[in-house]
């Protein structure tokens, strides 16, 4: 081998140079190892306290306590509102690695046939804590004991039992009692101050939207702590005790509720209508006895969670079976308005009981022709006759006798024109017309024609079942409107009563009592007469008035349905 000479310069041999980029490296390596250090003493000494606290409070949570929701009960005592047990599937994000979640949905899927992309984007629009459980679904007995079986093939998947509402009749009392659901995003935003969570049950239609704060009750909140992977380290401390909700004890008696739906589907049979209302109240109190429309729909459906399918068929079913027919809907009263007619007119002294008013075929205003609904007239009639044979003509003199403003007057005294404000939602005011209604509305006034037909509640009349049975109820009781009462009584958690509701007053009709007893005589005369089938035959004295409305849309010859 040779040896490389030694080089010497002129101060001792020569020492090799470190090259420009070993230089840098080692400057760079420093540098980092410094920033590391100095990022190490701040989070251990700096901000030590903090960084500890904010993984306590990632390993606490706070979470509801649930409570039972109050039940509902009829007049007697019979059970109309229920919760029964049922199984949820809920999902623990904390608990379900990401790339899991397709085969874990597909599992689930199967089972359940929910699809798999539905639960996967379930899971992904939950904004809460990893630590939150995400429901899924309601789940059959069969399927839960296959999840708890093999509990490695659902890593996250919990089975909890909860409380689904349950209406043990159904259809019967669907548009009255309403149904629960899960609460909607825009819902939550506006009750999450009011203490409801996202997964929570909300009241969406009928009594049990109406009373929501009053069945619902507050529920509980208790802390858990719990360890890296979620699980709970020990029983939880509870914060604030639940409070059970309270019950209701309704109006409706089930039997006469049910007697009242087979009298309707036979009359709706007899002749060939899709839908109808039946309505029974008692007219000393405003209690609501029977509330029956039809068509209807199974409340249970709603509670069990119903499908888009299914509730897009109710939806566009063309007769409307969501809507309550007895107050959400408004017809042409028709000759049942003839109570406000006769009753004003006796009571603006236009008539008495004794005076004679021409009934004819028709009563004839330039080229146009009112007509009779008999084609014939009656001749010379009283009120009691008037009212008994329902003469159109009698009641168009009437009307112009009193003139559209009188006639809008004691309309409003009735109840005509206004929601009852019986404890549902949705329920429509109606259509009292008036001069200056329709110079608002049309751009006109009231023509004498117009007038006529007001006062045999046609034209732009329209009322809403309840409130003509309201009308009623008043004249029947000597002249007390009440606003129609569904629920009596307020029970606690332990059943007793809490509150009494009591009949509410809407007002003392302004009128004469002998002018409400001639128009109850007028009523009985309805029936003597037989205008109204055998009513005259029954065992108890019954009175009333019949009412036919044309309404809608022409057919083909012209003509209106009624």
């Amino acid at each position: 081998m040779r040896a490389e000479p030694l080089r010497l310069g002129p101060n001792g041999p020569d020492t090799p140079r470190l090259a420009p980029r070993f230089l840098a490296f080692g400057i760079a390596i420093i540098l980092t190892v410094t920033g590391l250090g100095l990022r190490l003493f701040q989070l251990q000494v700096a901000q030590g306290a903090d960084v500890e606290t904010r993984v306590e409070q990632q390993l606490t949570a706070d979470r509801p306590i649930p409570v039972s929701r109050g039940l509902m009960y009829d007049r007697k005592g019979r059970l109309l509102v229920q919760n029964v047990p049922t199984f949820v599937l809920r999902v623990l994000p904390a608990e379900l690695p990401f790339e899991d979640r397709p085969d874990v949905a597909e599992r689930i899927s199967r089972l359940t046939d929910i699809p798999a992309r539905k639960i996967i984007e379930r899971l992904d629009a939950h904004t809460g804590s990893q630590y939150e459980l995400v429901r899924v679904a309601d789940i059959e007995t069969e399927t839960a004991r296959v999840i708890a079986e093999d509990p490695g093939l659902f890593p996250g998947v919990r089975v909890d039992l909860e409380a689904r509402r349950s209406y043990p009749h159904g259809r019967l009392m669907a548009h009255t009692l309403g149904w629960t659901g899960r609460i909607s995003g825009p819902e939550y935003q506006r009750l999450q101050a009011d203490g409801y969570y996202p997964e929570d049950l909300l009241g969406k239609a009928g009594l049990e939207a109406t009373y929501e704060d009053v069945l619902r009750g507050t529920y509980g909140l208790e802390r858990v702590d719990l360890d890296g992977q979620g699980h709970e380290l020990h029983a939880p401390d509870v914060l604030r005790e639940p409070v059970a909700g309270r019950s209701l004890e309704l109006t409706i008696d089930t039997e006469v509720q049910k007697d009242a739906e087979k009298a309707l589907r036979w009359a709706m049979n007899i002749v060939g209508v899709k839908r109808g209302a039946f309505l029974a109240m008692n007219p000393q109190n405003g209690e609501i006895l029977a509330m029956v429309s039809l068509p209807n729909y199974d409340n249970n459906k709603f509670a069990q969670g119903i499908s888009t399918s299914e509730y897009r068929k109710l939806l566009r079913d063309p007769h409307k079976p969501m809507l309550n027919v007895a107050i959400n809907e408004q017809y042409p009263p028709g000759s049942t308005y003839k109570l406000v007619t006769g009753a004003g007119a006796l009571a603006d002294g236009k008539i008495s009981p004794t005076s004679r008013v021409k009934s004819e075929p028709f009563i004839e205003i330039g080229k146009w022709k009112y007509w009779d609904w008999n084609k014939e007239g009656w001749g010379p009639l009283t009120i009691f006759g008037g009212f008994g044979h329902s003469s159109d003509t009698f009641f168009y003199r009437l009307s112009g006798m009193l003139g559209i403003d009188r006639l809008a007057y004691w309309a409003h005294q009735f109840g005509f024109g206004k929601p009852t404000g019986i404890e549902l939602p949705g329920e429509a005011a109606g259509i009292v017309p008036t001069d200056d209604w329709k110079r608002r509305t049309l751009n006109e006034g009231y023509f004498t024609g117009e007038l006529y037909q007001a006062g045999i509640g046609q034209g732009y009349n329209s009322s809403t079942a309840l409130q003509v049975l309201n009308a009623y109820a008043a004249l029947a009781n000597g002249g007390t409107l009440y606003k129609p009462q569904l629920v009596r009584k307020i029970l606690g958690p332990d059943g007793k009563v809490e509150e009494r509701v009591q009949p509410e007053v809407i007002r003392q009709l302004d009128i004469d009592k002998s002018v409400l007893r001639t128009m109850r005589v007028a009523a009985r005369r309805v029936v003597t007469i037989r205008h109204t089938y055998n009513l005259v035959d029954l065992p108890i004295v019954v009175a009333g008035k019949s009412g036919t409305a044309e309404f809608g849309v022409k057919d083909k010859q012209g003509r209106l349905p009624f």
